[in-house]
Formats: C-alpha cells, structure tokens, sequence
C-alpha cells in the first residue's frame, strides 16, 4: 500500500486530495489548488469559440487552446497572472513531485466595513479564467460555470479515505473534546465513534436511541466500505441521475443531455453494462502489468547478484583473479622500468572498467526500482479503483487509468529487463611484444566467439534461394572478426563453405529445386574460430506431387521478373509479373529466379501488341546484353515470333522458321527440362515447332526481349502440360 501514497497525492499541494476534480487531460487536482492556479487571460484571448467545461470537452480538444496559454512547456509553468480574488499564496511554490506551481497574485481589495464576508463562502471566479494542468501544462479556458464544470473523482476521494483510515493506528472518538480517546463502539444509525464515557454521555441506552445498534469499531469501518453506492447526478442537470453512458464523449450523461440533443445522434450504452466492460478491461491490463512487475522484481534480484560478483578490485584479484595478478606482476617485474609505467596505466584501466561496471548496474537497479515503486503503486490504486461500486464515478476515469496501465505495462517492454553490463573481466595479457614496443603494450582478446545464435524469425527460402540471418549470444563481449556460412549439398553430402565475412545476413542463390539443405555458422577472431551454432534445415521451393513424381515431373516454382537487373527502358507493374517498354529498341528484363535440375514450366501473355514487332521468350544467362534481341549473343536462347512466323536463335543464328505468330491475348509456352537439357515453346498450348534447344547445362533465368508496342504478363506455378511425358526426342525432333 506505501508504493500507492504517490498516486493519491495532488501535484501542487502535496498533500492527500481534498475534494478531487477530473481535469480533460485525465489528471486530477484538489478543487481547492484549482482555484489557487487559476489565471484570468485578456477578453481579446478569450474567443466564445474556444470557451469550453471540464465536462464537455474530448481528451484532445484543449490542444488548440495550448497557444493562448500563459503557461507553456518551454517555461515550465512560469507565467503572470491577473489580479483577481484567491487565496493567498507565496509567488512561487514546487510541489513534491517536481512540477513547479506559479500561483497568482491576490490584490488586497480596499476595507469597506460595512460589507461582511458571509461564513464559509467562496470567491467567485472571475471571467475568462484559465487552468493549466500542472503535471501536462495543456490549458483549458473556464465557461461561466467555472470549475464546477468538471466532474468531481468520487471513486479517487473513496479511496484516499480507506487509505487515510487503513493507516490510522486505531479508530479514534470523534466526540472527545481534546486529545481523542481510542473509540470501542461505532453507532450504524448515527454513524460516529465512540470512545466509552462519550458513549455513556451521549448515546445512552435508553429512549429512542435505544433500539441503534452499536458494533466495534473494524467492523464499523467494514460496514462505511460496503454501504450503498451514492447516486451520481447529472454536472449539467444536477436533478437528473446518470444513466447511461455515452461511448463518444466517453462520459456519463443523464437522460436530459440526450434529450436535448447535445449527445442525442452519439452512440450510447447502458451505464451498468459500460461499468462492467471498463472493470474488465482494466483488470485484464492489471494482469499483464502485474506479469511485468513479476519479471522487474527477478530482474532486480539478479542485477543485485551482478553486484556481489563485481566487488572492489582488490577482492576480484584475490578470489577471482590471482592467478591474473600473479602473471600481470610477473611480466612488469621482468620488463623492469618501461614495464612498470605501462603496468600502472594497464591497472588503471581495470580499475575504470570495473568502477564503470558496477555504476551502470547501480544507476539499472537505481532506475528499475523507482519504476517499480511507480508500478506496484499503480496497480494497487487500480485495484482500489476496482473495488468502487459507483458506475459513473469509475468511468470518469477508467479510460484514462487503463491507458496509464497500457503504457506502464509497454515501459516494461523487450529490453528493460535485460542487464547492461556482464560482471566478467574479459581481460588477458600477452607478453609476447619485445622490449622496444613495450609502450605499445594492452589487452588483447584470447578467447574464440561463442558460438552465433540463427535468427529463425528472419530466415527463409523463395525458390531456389535461402536467406540466413545470425546474431551474437547476448551479453557476449569477446571481440569477432568474422563469420563462416556453410551448407551441405541438398543431398545430406558434406558441408562446404558458401560465405566467409563480416556481415551477418548472406542470400544464398542457385540451390537446388526440391532440395533440403542444412546450414550453420561460426564465428572467428585473431585467436581462433569458435563452435558451430545449431543446424537449421531448409527446404527449397516443394512441388505439390508425391515425392515418387519429383524426379519425373519436377517442382512447382513461383517467379517474377527482376527489376534490378532489368534494362532502364524496361517498365514493371501488376508486382512485377507485367512487362512494358518506353523504347522503340528491343530491350532484356530477366526473372528473379535461376533455374539448374528439374522441369519447370510457365507461361506469358500478350497484352499489346502493336505494329506487328517481334519480341523474343526464353532463357538466359545472368550476364546476358540487355539491349538487344534476346538471342542475339550466346548468353540467351530464344524464340522470336511476329504475328505470322517464329525462329529460334542463339548466338545471333536463325533456325527452324515456323509458321503460326501471335497477337493480343496470345499465350506463349515456355518448357525447361533440365533431366533431357531441352527447351520446348508452346503457342497457345500448341507446341511451336521441334525441341529448340538440347545438351543445356548449368543455371538458366527466365527471359524476355521487347520493345515499346508490346505488353506482357507473366504466369508461374503452373504444372506440366498434358502432351509432356518423360521420354526421348524422336529423330524428328519432336516430343515423344
């Protein structure tokens, strides 16, 4: 319960809340500091647009009004203020919680003695005043209401009294004149303790007080939690009870407010039912930040246990380090004067490293612990909060209460509880320079990496390529020079090295289709290579057929066009799988996928096509011209096709001139079979002519060759044609 003294303290008294009222921005102030706080700004300041209440403004409307303000975030709070009736204050106060509080000046009024003031009353408030809440400094100006506008925290003033008596040491006579006695009844009817002679005195047992039930006093104090709920009232129609609740404006109304029609087109819900549903929300939200209080307490316990393995010097080189200390002697002893400069200097740096270790563990468990108190504070206000059964008081600050919790529970997020510094001195020295250097003398680091640790969230496969991504263990301070990937051959064969280098993600490209592949990496430094982190398998893109097929038939592969390797003139579109051109020349654009074992099959589409040009389809090697024909260098095999007849080239060579071309909605076939080394091409599923090209080898993109009066649209993932089946090229040159 001490951690929840804070949140029940106003942030410009200091002191318990007296009569709390709501402010737009969710933070409360006693209504008494609110009228000490109050600034009266100019008439030109003042818009009637801009006047709004504490009750019907939304959470961000007095944004706007922050540029009249006299206070601002820049000052700090400093401002003048208008000279207008207030209590009298000092110029200047700061509250406990650090916000800095600038209370007006209060003119003394000229002495008229004929005029007296009358018991108790207040001064009334002044025409376009403004309020800034002292802990967000957002203003808000008052409408003539005043600070009767804004709601009243019954649910936070409940709870500030169970606190106030749970801390009292005994209940005291509320009747005693002087010092109270220890009261030893309580009165249900008459409600007030009693001490014995009060009692006697004044509540005999006798008359009409005859038939009052006296109880002790714990249990007197049970019965004022548990006694009926008050019935809130309307601040706008102080007759009318609230009811309902409306989920725009996030506030209670009365059935008056919807009548008049200020919330009457706004969504509204039953009060009991929004009470319930807020209560659950908030309680859920208590459950999660109660599970990050857990973890900051075990956090805090092994931050203290860093404490007691990093000790003063003197002790670390005595239990930890003597042998350290011994060979650091030895070798200053044996390198005589210059030695001995260097060996001071040596331990001065140890000295620096562990005074800077054991100063970011205490300044983390300094931090963790007021964020701690903050929280478990928090908490068991909520939980206070939880117990009220006032609906409309509970949802006046509900809203903003599970909002503090979201963002308390996020302060704990991924990285608060882990430790800023290692209690290990990852020191060693060598004495292996020669006498000359010895002011060249250090530290160096003897020990290999700790093994890397795989990223599975970031490694995957797309086709025929694997992504692996790694990371050093936590906390790990031993220096590293580089990596070492390695993967087996897809075939369980033995594993070979595919990068060596300092980066810590690697695509690996050209794998097998179809193909499962282990890999793992290693780190290394100047003192050797560490262990292997763990084996990860991958597979390569599946076909969708038994395994029995694969060999046969080959693997599904999905594919688009690449737009870094492609021509400048090439234009992409439709996520990459729609060609145009911008140029008259015939210009290259490549897949983004190599192929080198099994039979793949896919499939382009005409869009446009104009003037009657020519484009070319087929494969190519990476390194293929991008401004020409497809086909006209020996990096490309393809077929070019008019809207009448077809050629296969290679290396600038025609062959096997075919009739039958293509126009708009033409679909072009390409079969890659790499079990037989061939190229067939299909014009709208009709095979166009022999097998173009035999004895392939190697890796083989997709390609295409264009120019400005043609569109296509490429289609993968598409299974075998029918008319294919495993088999041998007749003498013909057709497929059997």
């Amino acid at each position: 319960m001490d951690e929840m003294e804070e949140e029940l303290k106003c942030p410009v008294c200091g002191s318990f809340f007296r009569e709390p009222i709501i402010l737009p921005c969710s933070h409360n102030i006693c209504l008494a500091c609110a009228r000490n706080i109050l600034v009266q700004t100019p008439d030109a300041e003042s818009p009637q647009s801009s006047r709004a209440s504490g009750s019907g403004v939304s959470d961000y409307d007095y944004l706007d009004l922050d540029k009249m303000s006299l206070y601002s975030e820049a000052d700090s709070g400093y401002g003048s203020y208008g000279g207008f009736v207030s209590a009298p204050t000092t110029p200047c106060q700061k509250s406990p919680n650090g916000v800095r509080v600038f209370p007006p000046t209060v003119p003394q009024p000229a002495p008229q003695q004929h005029l007296l003031p009358q018991p108790g009353s207040l001064p009334p408030i002044p025409r376009n005043s403004c309020i800034t809440c002292p802990q967000c400094h957002r203003s808000l100006i008052l409408d003539d209401r005043g600070l009767r506008g804004f709601p009243k925290n019954r649910v936070l003033e409940g709870v500030v009294d169970r606190y106030q008596q749970s801390k009292a040491a005994a209940l005291k006579c509320q009747l005693c004149e002087k010092s109270p006695k220890e009261a030893t009844v309580m009165c249900e009817q008459c409600d007030v303790f009693y001490c014995d002679p009060c009692r006697l005195r004044c509540h005999p047992p006798r008359g009409p007080l005859a038939k009052h039930r006296l109880v002790p006093p714990a249990q007197g104090r049970i019965s004022r939690r548990t006694s009926p709920r008050k019935i809130s009232t309307c601040t706008e129609h102080e007759l009318e009870n609230l009811s309902m609740y409306c989920v725009q404006c996030k506030m209670p109304v009365c059935y008056q407010c919807l009548e008049e029609g200020k919330h009457g087109t706004h969504e509204v819900k039953a009060l009991g039912a929004m009470w319930k549903l807020h209560k659950g929300q908030l309680s859920q939200a208590l459950n999660d930040l109660s599970d990050r209080a857990t973890e900051a307490k075990e956090f805090l316990v092994q931050l203290r246990n860093m404490v007691q393995h990093i000790q003063p010097l003197s002790v670390v080189l005595q239990e930890n380090g003597v042998e350290f200390e011994a060979c650091l002697v030895a070798q200053c002893d044996a390198l005589i004067d210059a030695l001995n400069r260097r060996k001071a200097q040596l331990l001065a740096r140890v000295n620096k490293e562990h005074e800077h270790k054991l100063k970011v563990v205490r300044d983390q468990i300094s931090h963790c612990t007021v964020k701690l108190r903050q929280t478990t504070g928090l908490m068991e206000y909520c939980l206070e909060v939880i117990k009220e059964n006032d609906p409309s008081g509970f949802l006046q600050i509900s809203d903003a209460l599970i909002r503090r919790v979201h963002m308390t529970e996020g302060q704990w997020g991924k990285g608060t509880l882990t430790p800023r510094m290692t209690s290990d001195f990852d020191l060693t020295l060598d004495s292996g320079p020669l006498l000359q250097t010895i002011h060249q003398l250090d530290f160096v680091q003897m020990k290999v990496p700790a093994a890397p640790m795989l990223q599975l969230e970031e490694c995957c496969t797309q086709n025929n390529s694997a992504t692996l991504s790694w990371k050093q263990p936590p906390l790990s301070t031993i220096a590293v020079d580089g990596y070492i990937l390695e993967l087996d051959d897809g075939n369980m064969g033995p594993f070979r090295e595919v990068y060596v280098g300092t980066e810590t993600i690697c695509t690996v490209d050209g794998l097998h289709f179809n193909s499962t592949y282990k890999s793992r990496v290693k780190a290394f430094n100047a003192s050797g290579v560490g262990q292997y982190s763990k084996t990860l398998i991958m597979q390569t893109s599946e076909t969708g057929l038994p395994p029995c097929d694969i060999q046969s038939i080959g693997s599904v592969a999905w594919f688009t066009f690449d737009a870094a390797s492609a021509h400048p003139d090439i234009v992409l579109s439709n996520d990459n799988l729609t060609v145009s051109c911008i140029s008259y020349d015939d210009r290259v654009v490549l897949g983004n996928s190599a192929f080198s074992r099994g039979v793949h099959y896919w499939e382009i589409t005409v869009d446009r096509y104009d003037n009657h040009p020519d484009p070319a389809f087929g494969i190519a090697r990476g390194d293929v011209l991008k401004d020409v024909m497809l086909g006209k260098d020996d990096k490309a095999w393809a077929m070019y096709v008019d809207n009448n007849r077809s050629w296969f080239m290679h290396n600038n060579s025609h062959t096997n001139r075919t009739d039958g071309g293509i126009g708009k909605g033409a679909t072009i076939g390409i079969l890659l079979d790499f079990t037989r080394g061939i190229v067939i091409f299909l014009i709208n599923d009709e095979q166009q002519g022999p097998v173009a090209f035999e004895a392939l080898e190697g890796a083989f993109y997709p390609a295409i060759s264009l120019n400005r009066n043609v569109q296509i649209t490429l289609h993968t993932g598409l299974p075998i044609p029918d008319f294919y089946t495993p088999g041998e090229a007749d003498p013909n040159g057709s497929v059997c």
